[in-house]
């Protein structure tokens, strides 16, 4: 019979006590970098793994699922993380959950802590530099999920949404308003999501007769005083958009910000759009009109599929694309100066995608 390395046979391999040891692959903190990676490789040479996976090794399953994420500070994570935790406890698994950062080395030791026999599959959201973790991942041999693969390039099954969609639709309601001057505050750049959106907002303008100006596109970084900067320089512009569709429900908020300070009203002046429909965004005056990403249907769907997998099921198809739809609120409104006529006529076929939330 095998003998089953300890916590003790790691602490004494790396030179460590047992409390060191524990909170180095635990990953807490109060413990040197050089010390947690001294006692990481120990654990990996001598084969160890938690008392919690030793167990497993008994019945074959321990019923957990890993799922790595880079925080919890954004809303979005909170709803991705919602739905899985949801969908994992009526499947009758628990839920591992881990934080990265911006640290590379930190990330690769969550990764190397869930692929050593922690988990009996592993979900993750991944980092804005997924490299580290993706390799980690791709090498570990379990079943493994992706929540919004960000474009990166792997072969791991992934749950994602129709970006590209979502943005057209956006821009259809615009223009169904009378806008033509409609300004995008786009994501972080070169991530796949951005420059999906970008493509959307870009084609739907096309699609309306309406020529792409550059100077109407300002880089938001998904983020919140970026959003409201970017608004800033195009409330500058000698001729100022009408319309602002945001990449993301927090850069919106950074624009109607803007728009407030500049003595402006949303929507009677400025028509503003978002992106994910995150809890706040019906909470904040006036209530955003936004793209909704069914966050809380991406977790639940990709637990679903990680379920399947450890039970020897193999995806259909490398990636799923779940669609999105259009949230119509107090933030958006008829462009001054605009009539209904038949143009709306023509975008009733839109209209049945929408869902009117109060």
């Amino acid at each position: 019979m095998a003998v089953i390395p300890t916590l003790s046979d790691v602490a004494a391999r790396a030179g460590v006590s047992l409390m060191t040891a524990s909170r180095a692959i635990n990953g807490r903190s109060g413990v040197a970098q050089e010390t947690r990676e001294r006692v990481l490789m120990a654990s990996q040479a001598l084969g160890y793994v938690a008392n919690l996976s030793a167990r497993g090794l008994v019945g074959g399953r321990m019923n957990i699922l890993g799922m790595v994420v880079p925080d919890l500070a954004s809303q979005y994570i909170g709803e991705v993380v919602a739905g899985a935790g949801e969908a994992a406890n009526l499947l009758g698994f628990d839920l591992l959950l881990y934080t990265t950062s911006s640290d590379i080395k930190h990330e690769r030791d969550r990764a190397v802590l869930l692929t050593n026999g922690l988990a009996d599959g592993i979900l993750a959201v991944l980092p804005q530099n997924p490299e580290n973790v993706l390799g980690a991942l791709s090498r570990s041999g379990m079943p493994v999920v992706i929540v919004d693969h960000r474009g990166a390039v792997t072969n791991l099954p992934c749950i994602a949404v129709d970006n590209y969609s979502g943005a057209r639709m956006a821009i259809e309601h615009l223009v169904a308003l009378g806008h033509r001057r409609i300004g995008f505050l786009e994501g972080m750049t070169g991530v796949a999501c951005s420059l999906e959106r970008l493509r959307g907002y870009r084609e739907g303008l096309l699609n309306a007769g309406i020529l792409f100006d550059s100077a109407l596109v300002q880089c938001a970084e998904f983020r919140q005083p970026d959003g409201f900067r970017a608004t800033t320089a195009l409330l500058e512009l000698p001729e100022p958009p009408t319309a602002i569709f945001a990449a993301n429900d927090v850069s919106a908020f950074g624009a109607i910000e803007a728009i407030k300070e500049r003595g402006l009203r949303v929507p009677h002046d400025i028509s503003v759009l978002g992106f994910d429909d995150i809890p706040m965004s019906s909470q904040i005056h006036p209530a955003l009109t936004t793209v909704r990403q069914p966050l809380h249907q991406m977790g639940a769907s990709a637990v679903q599929l990680l379920a399947s997998m450890i039970a020897g099921v193999q995806p259909v198809a490398g990636r799923i694309h779940l669609p999105t739809e259009l949230i119509l609120r107090a933030s958006t409104a008829i462009c001054q100066g605009f009539s209904f006529d038949s143009r709306l006529e023509s975008n009733q076929g839109a209209k049945k995608r929408i869902r009117r939330s109060v």
